[in-house]
């Protein structure tokens, strides 16, 4: 008789549940961001891009949308967060909004519950007619999120925490179609647009190609853009391919210096360089999730867009991953792999004697204005504690300032970029209200802190050639040479000072140098080994932790993107494959090479950084 009871009551639920009415709201697709930001970064990791309250302790602007709902009545509701300061310590966190519809504060205070994106409750709301509004209201300045809103009239009725489920929900509520509309099809797809996909894009367009760009921000440039602020690096002119690299020359900023005011990043010029090529089609705010495969090939691939979470397939021949992530060859199971190898591996003499998964870090950089007159900063302390001896007596954090070398720069990529901030603020904090000589500080005021994390390394896709140091130090050079790199051998460790203080939580990193000749880059360490028509360009091609060191910066990169370009048209224009390329029609792709496809003429201008290189080349035998 229990037994029975229980289905019946089971049943009964079940009937409730399905029947409620119901309402999902993507907070990244509100109408109005106020002073919210789009953070689409960990969108593979907890299933969405979402809404942050970034405001360097002060609370930003309210963020709104219009609604409607299915019928009038009570609804229960849920709002999916998170309290991104738990991991280092427990309890109330400082990321607190609350929640608004049609005006009306609900009294829950979000984001400072649970250890992980969860469901929170807040509260319910009587709607009396169909058509409301909803608001987020940010109580602190410091980074609260909101990822969902959903509006049950059935209580209890919390949608699914597993990544796969709440995929199906989603795809659901939100009337998403199974099968993504077709956006054409392009003779390229790029996807990324970063300087290495900037330039990858350019150069396949202007040699013919129909070219589809793919770019998850609405900010071209990637670590060069002023979002993340980093300098270009690296010598263009050098080499046997001196006209490589004249790209750089039309749209890389005049200007040199990380975490500087963003004007200095010129974001329009590369907004134009692509506006102006009749040849590309820019998907801005696009960030690929998906790849459909045939055998061994691409067939296609599925984007979204961050804000509206509309989706679109793009195929074509041959694509181009300029993720920086490798996330498109991952996707289609190309051979990848992240982490240092060891000496005997690759007989390399940097390389420690066993392997391991430390990489270089990823830097959240920040500086600070003066405001000529004594500015607060709210007292925060979530669990790095700093005193007079530790704490960083400094204005401005740049490249140094490095997290995560021990950690996954993928699946830990959301920890990894929150650290850089619960630093940054727990030590300014620090600074403002408890150093004891703090004359330096009382006039200053936190003026821009990255959000977007400027990453170095993670996925290294495998190419038919892996580029490694005695290849850079013996300067052996390949028939299939092509960009140099001029870079030093720049690797990067946690800072022993740092270490000391922060034992197993280090924020700050050294460099280590080691010079070389300028060193042309084989064309196979631009393909894929085992996905047969996906090139790569930027710090995810084929290369040793190593020699990483030296091809990751982006003028660097940004040849890469031209030599990609290039290979693309003839790939359309002999109907083959990368390999193809390599195989039939070297001589084809070093004349292209020779002839560059910049704007010949222009000054180089930019020789702000181009690293301790050594001038004269072995004599090749």
């Amino acid at each position: 008789m229990r037994t029975n009871l229980v289905a019946v009551l089971a049943l009964l639920l079940s009937f409730n549940v399905a029947n409620a009415a119901r309402l999902l709201v993507e907070a990244e697709s509100f109408t109005e961001k106020g002073g919210w930001v789009v953070d689409q970064q960990f969108m593979d990791l907890m299933g969405s891009p979402y809404l942050m309250a970034h405001g360097l302790g002060e609370p930003v602007d309210d963020a709104g949308t219009k609604v409607s709902f299915p019928e009038t009545g009570t609804y229960y509701v849920y709002v999916r967060t998170f309290n991104w300061t738990s991991p280092w310590k427990k309890g109330e966190g400082p990321g607190k909004f609350k929640l608004s519809v049609n005006g009306k504060k609900l009294s829950p205070v979000l984001g400072t519950e649970g250890e992980a994106w969860i469901w929170q409750s807040a509260g319910k709301v009587s709607i009396k007619k169909t058509e409301a509004t909803v608001g987020l209201h940010d109580l602190t300045g410091f980074n609260g999120r909101c990822d969902a809103i959903y509006f049950t009239t059935e209580e209890g009725d919390v949608p699914p925490s597993d990544l796969a489920a709440l995929g199906t929900f989603r795809k659901k509520e939100l009337s998403l179609p199974d099968t993504p509309p077709t956006a054409g099809t392009y003779d390229l797809v790029v996807v990324g647009g970063g300087v290495a996909g900037i330039s990858a894009a350019v150069s396949a367009a202007r040699l013919g190609c129909k070219v589809a760009l793919i770019n998850d921000r609405p900010v071209l440039g990637g670590n060069n853009s002023s979002e993340i602020r980093v300098h270009l690096g690296g010598r263009i002119e050098s080499g046997s391919y001196k006209e490589l690299g004249n790209l750089q020359k039309e749209f890389g900023p005049t200007r040199g210096g990380n975490a500087q005011p963003a004007d200095y990043y010129e974001d329009d010029k590369k907004d134009q360089i692509v506006a102006n090529e009749k040849n590309i089609t820019l998907f801005s705010n696009f960030r690929a999730i998906a790849v459909n495969m045939n055998g061994s090939k691409i067939a296609s691939i599925i984007a979204k867009h961050i804000e509206s979470g509309e989706e679109k397939t793009f195929v074509a021949p041959v694509f181009s991953d300029c993720t920086g992530d490798g996330t498109i060859g991952y996707l289609a199971g190309a051979d990848f792999t992240m982490g240092r190898e060891s000496k005997e591996e690759f007989g390399e003499e940097t390389a420690p004697d066993e392997s391991d998964k430390m990489t270089m870090g990823a830097s959240v950089q920040w500086y600070s204005v003066d405001e000529k007159k004594p500015t607060g900063f709210p007292l925060f302390n979530y669990g790095v504690k700093f005193t007079d001896a530790s704490c960083e007596k400094v204005t401005m954090g740049e490249w140094t300032w490095e997290t995560g070398m021990n950690y996954d720069q993928i699946k830990d990529f959301e920890r990894i970029r929150d650290y850089g901030l619960l630093v940054v603020y727990s030590n300014w904090s620090y600074l403002k209200n408890e150093l004891r000589e703090n004359d330096l500080y009382k006039n200053r005021k936190l003026g821009w802190v990255a959000y977007i994390a400027g990453k170095r390394e993670s996925r290294r896709l495998l190419g038919d050639y892996i580029l490694k140091e005695a290849d850079l130090t013996k300067y052996v050079v390949h028939e299939d040479g092509t960009a140099a790199t001029t870079w030093t051998i720049d690797l990067h460790y946690p800072d022993p000072k740092n270490t000391a203080n922060f034992p197993g939580a280090e924020f700050k990193s050294i460099a280590k140098h080691t010079p070389i000749h300028p060193y042309p880059i084989p064309y196979r360490c631009f393909y894929s080994r085992n996905i047969d028509n996906l090139f790569m360009a930027g710090r995810n091609i084929s290369v040793t932790h190593v020699a990483l060191g030296t091809v990751r910066v982006m003028r660097t990169t940004g040849m890469m993107g031209e030599v990609v370009g290039m290979a693309a048209s003839l790939c359309k224009k002999y109907n083959t494959n990368p390999r193809g390329i390599y195989r039939y029609h070297l001589n084809d792709l070093k004349e292209l090479l020779k002839e560059g496809v910049g704007q010949k003429g222009l000054p180089n201008n930019q020789k702000y950084n181009e690293g301790g290189t050594l001038k004269n080349p072995p004599t090749i035998k």
